[in-house]
């Protein structure tokens, strides 16, 4: 018999990331890294579990936790063999719910939440598989994968049979393009050196370290000051030479004006791309700023949904597609975020750092690589080197690269310690700060 799921526990995971300013930029001064943990506990006599979570920065993460909890009916109880032979069916149910879909509708906090069950659902799939996510995918046939996507408002720029296609013309060579994978790694940039609250000192030191690491690209947080950015990307252009890719993230702080001005000033350093420039639900501001300054634009990790993509590709917005793994609802969403992409010819080069997205991010541009877009080239997934340590199997960076994960499943199982130690807001990082000196709180209620 199909083991069921026998329990959907949720969690409250932050990180008090804000003490060093790790992840500070422009709009986010003092993140506190935090995870709405998801795990589907089964009967399984191998202990069979899956894992997945939304992303947020402090507050609002039991906002996120709660919409994850109102999710339960959908999947306990069930035969996990229900759930994972059809994932595609599972995408639409918990997306097309009219009452809660009615929230977004399919964007903001209860599309993520659909997208944390959605995505542990996939690591509990490509464990009973034996195979990681990334691999697991890129063994479907065409058929099985368009099956996955909800074609409902894409049609008008990918429909089904145009998504065979691209999928068929990929196929001939996905056990070539899956070896040099294992091989080679995938391309990395990282944005570690280049956090707003770091000192000139700091800055330069982590861009020269990671050019000694074998990246070939990083990003700084830019958007506060100009004259702080005009010399901060000095420092950062002098430490790694003229060779090495720099990227500046505005976080959506600008208005298209301000953009336009200061990507002009910041020219002179040559940045390899502008992200976010302005507010992620803007298409034609993005469509200006790309028309009006010379430094392309890269934009997508606030992007709410597939359509919100769909649009910043009809409108030529955008240079740089940056999907996230936990933003949209999950695995199925990205794969059409992924389609249409490789419809309209623009790279992605995926949205990571913060508490878990390297790990599952890595999949899904692995999988793009291998049965989709079929190249790498312009292509570089984000690495930041923080939080991996909390992860059972974390990301592992080779000279600038991302190795391909191995282990089953989606690399989203968090430590049962760090778990425990970091639960908001008893645990017992989070109990010692209270001590020392208040933190805001909000009242977690029910268990997990």
């Amino acid at each position: 018999m199909s083991p069921t799921i026998t329990e959907v526990d949720v969690y409250d995971i932050r990180f008090p990331t804000s003490e060093q300013l790790d992840g500070s930029d422009a709009m986010n001064p003092d993140p506190d890294y935090s995870a709405a943990y998801v795990v589907l506990r089964t009967d399984d006599p191998d202990g069979l579990e899956g894992h997945g979570f939304c992303f947020t920065i402090g507050r609002g993460n039991d906002v996120t936790a709660a919409a994850i909890r109102s999710l339960r009916p959908y999947v306990l109880g069930r035969g996990v063999d229900s759930v994972t032979g059809d994932l595609g069916g599972l995408h639409r149910e918990l997306t097309h719910d009219s009452q809660l879909r009615w929230l977004g509708p399919e964007k903001g906090v209860m599309h993520m939440a659909a997208g944390a069950v959605i995505n542990a659902a996939w690591d509990l799939a490509a464990k009973r598989a034996g195979q990681p996510v990334w691999e697991f995918l890129a063994s479907m046939s065409p058929e099985q994968i368009v099956d996955m996507v909800d074609f409902r408002y894409l049609t008008d720029a990918l429909t089904r049979e145009e998504a065979l296609d691209i999928l068929r013309a990929a196929e001939p060579g996905r056990a070539a393009r899956a070896a040099l994978l294992r091989d080679r790694g995938y391309p990395a940039y990282t944005t570690s050196p280049g956090w707003l609250g770091y000192s000139d000192e700091k800055l330069a030191r982590l861009s020269k370290e990671a050019v000694a690491d074998g990246f070939h690209q990083i990003k700084l947080k830019v958007g506060a000051d100009l004259g702080d950015d005009l010399r901060r990307m000095r420092i950062a252009r002098e430490a790694v030479g003229p060779d090495i890719r720099i990227a500046v993230d505005a976080n959506q702080r600008w208005d298209v004006s301000a953009a336009l001005e200061w990507m002009k000033a910041l020219a002179a350093y040559d940045p390899y791309w502008i992200e976010e420039p302005t507010s992620p639900d803007d298409i034609l501001a993005h469509a200006a700023v790309r028309a009006g300054q010379p430094v392309k634009v890269a934009t997508g990790e606030h992007a709410a949904n597939r359509v919100m993509f769909k649009q910043l590709l009809q409108a030529g917005a955008v240079d740089f597609v940056q999907i996230d793994a936990a933003r949209v609802a999950g695995v199925n969403e990205n794969i059409a975020i992924l389609l249409l992409a490789a419809k309209f010819g623009v790279p992605v080069c995926p949205h990571a750092g913060g508490v878990g997205l390297c790990e599952l991010v890595q999949h899904l541009a692995m999988f793009d690589y291998v049965a989709v877009s079929g190249s790498w080239d312009d292509r570089v997934i984000e690495y930041v080197d923080h939080l991996h340590e909390h992860f059972e199997d974390p990301v592992v960076i080779d000279h600038g690269r991302y190795r391909a994960p191995a282990r089953p499943g989606f690399s989203a199982r968090m430590k049962p310690r760090s778990i425990a130690d970091h639960r908001y807001p008893e645990g017992p990082v989070w109990q010692t700060r209270q001590e020392g000196c208040p933190v805001p709180q909000t009242r977690q209620e029910g268990s997990a």
